[in-house]
C-alpha cells in the first residue's frame, strides 16, 4: 500500500506470456534506477511493477491494481500493440497520467481512435512518426535502386492501414521523394503462405521489399520468394528491427540483410538527466547485469523513467495526479534516448525521437546492428555501408 511520506511510480511490464522479451529492458532499467530515485519535495519516490502477462485485459487490471492499491501518481509501460493502448486508455479513463513509448505515434492516435485525439488529457508517448520510418527507408532505397519499385509487404491490420495512408501513412513520404510503391496485397496474421504477394513482386520487378510484419512473416515470405526464383536485393522492415535473436527468423533471414530503423544505439550522445550515465554506459551495465547484448529498447526504457520523475520534479503538486499530467504536457527534456518535448509535438500528447537508418549483419554469435544512414543524428557515426544481399 502507499505510505502518505512517498510517491509512486507505477509499470506496467511484459514479464510472461509471448511479449515477455519485450518486457527486459524495461524491467532492467526499473530494478537499476529505483533505488537511486532522487526524493522529490522532501518525499521518497518507489517503484511499483505489475505483470501485463502480455494480454491487455491482464494490463488493464494491472493499471487498477497500480492506482488503487499503489496509489501509483503516474504510470510507465512499452511494447505491444494491444497491451500498450489498452495501459494508455486504462489511465485516461481513471485519470491517472501515463507515459508510454515505442511504436510509431500514428499507431498510437489511430488505435485508440483519431477522433478522440483532442481529449486525451492524462496519456503521453514518445516515438517516431510512420513518415519518418519511410524516410529513413527511402534513403537506403536510394543507395541502391534510386526511384526504382519497391514491394510493400504489408498486412490487412491497423498496420497495413496506416502504412498505406495516403496523408497519416507510410505511402505520402515514400512517394514524395520520387518511389513507385507496390502493394503486394495483404494478409491475415500469422501467414502461412504468400503465394500472391510472391507472384505480384515478380509481375513488377521489384528487387527491393519494405515491410512491417512480424519477423515469422518476413521470414516465410523470404523463404518463399527465394524458392520462386526472386533475390530481392534489400529488405527494409519495421518491426523485424530490435530482437533479432528470435532463432528461427534470425536464420530464415540471415541472407536477407535485412535494413531497419534504429532510434538508440551505444554511440548516441545523450547522457541521462538523472545521473549523467551515457548510453554507452548503459548498453555495458545490461550486458553485463545480464548476459544479454544490447537491445534498442533499452535506452527508450530509461527515458520513461526518466520522464516519470521530471514530471513528478515539475508538477506544482507531485502527490496530485492533474499536477503531474499538466507538468507532462509542457515537458521538455533531454534524456538518454535524446531531447523530448511534448510542447513542439504533432499533436499535445506525442514527443518525437528521431530516426536514423540500420543494417542488420549476420555474425558467429548471431547479429549485429550496423548504422548506415545518419541523417537525423549526424552525431551518430555511420558505421558499415549499405550491403545488398545478392
Amino acid at each position: 500500500m502507499e505510505t502518505t511520506a512517498s510517491l509512486c511510480i507505477g509499470a506496467v511490464v511484459p514479464r510472461t506470456g509471448r511479449l515477455a522479451r519485450l518486457g527486459d529492458p524495461l524491467a532492467f532499467v526499473l530494478g537499476r534506477l529505483a533505488p537511486r530515485l532522487p526524493a522529490v519535495g522532501g518525499r521518497p519516490v518507489r517503484v511499483a511493477v505489475r505483470d501485463s502477462r502480455s494480454d491487455p485485459v491482464r494490463a488493464r487490471r494491472a493499471v487498477r491494481e497500480l492506482a488503487a492499491d499503489e496509489g501509483a501518481h503516474i504510470v510507465l509501460t512499452m511494447a505491444g500493440t494491444q497491451v500498450l493502448p489498452a495501459v494508455a486508455d486504462i489511465c485516461e479513463s481513471l485519470r491517472v497520467p501515463c507515459v508510454s513509448t515505442t511504436f510509431p505515434w500514428q499507431a498510437y492516435v489511430h488505435r485508440r481512435d483519431i477522433d478522440r485525439q483532442d481529449h486525451f488529457r492524462w496519456t503521453y508517448h514518445f516515438a517516431w512518426g510512420l513518415d519518418d520510418i519511410a524516410t529513413v527507408f527511402a534513403e537506403m532505397w536510394d543507395l541502391l535502386a534510386p526511384g526504382g519499385p519497391v514491394g510493400c509487404l504489408w498486412n490487412d491490420g491497423l498496420h497495413g492501414r496506416l502504412m498505406r495512408h495516403t496523408r497519416h501513412g507510410f505511402t505520402a513520404a515514400a512517394v514524395a521523394r520520387g518511389h513507385t510503391l507496390v502493394d503486394l496485397g495483404g494478409y491475415s496474421e500469422p501467414a502461412a503462405r504468400f503465394d500472391p504477394q510472391v507472384e505480384r513482386l515478380r509481375r513488377y520487378d521489384a528487387d527491393i521489399v519494405t515491410s512491417a510484419a512480424t519477423g515469422a512473416d518476413l521470414a516465410t515470405f523470404h523463404r518463399q520468394a527465394l524458392q520462386a526464383g526472386l533475390r530481392p536485393r534489400l529488405i527494409t522492415s519495421s518491426r523485424w528491427l530490435a530482437y533479432p535473436h528470435r532463432r528461427q527468423a534470425g536464420e530464415d533471414l540471415a541472407r536477407a540483410r535485412v535494413g531497419t530503423l534504429v532510434y538508440w544505439t551505444p554511440a548516441h550522445p545523450y547522457r541521462s538527466s538523472l545521473d549523467g550515465t551515457t548510453a554507452a554506459d548503459l548498453a555495458w551495465a545490461y550486458q553485463h547485469g545480464t548476459g544479454h547484448p544490447w537491445l534498442q529498447p533499452l535506452g527508450l526504457a530509461h527515458a520513461l523513467v526518466e520522464v516519470a520523475w521530471h514530471a513528478l520534479a515539475g508538477a506544482a503538486d507531485p502527490t496530485d495526479r492533474a499536477a503531474i499530467a499538466q507538468a507532462l504536457a509542457r515537458t521538455r527534456l533531454t534524456t538518454i534516448a535524446g531531447p523530448l518535448d511534448w510542447t513542439g509535438g504533432p499533436t499535445p500528447n506525442i514527443a518525437l525521437v528521431p530516426l536514423i537508418g540500420g543494417q542488420w549483419r549476420p555474425t558467429r554469435d548471431g547479429h549485429e546492428l550496423t548504422v548506415v544512414t545518419n541523417t537525423a543524428v549526424p552525431e551518430v557515426p555511420i558505421s558499415a555501408d549499405l550491403v545488398p544481399a545478392w
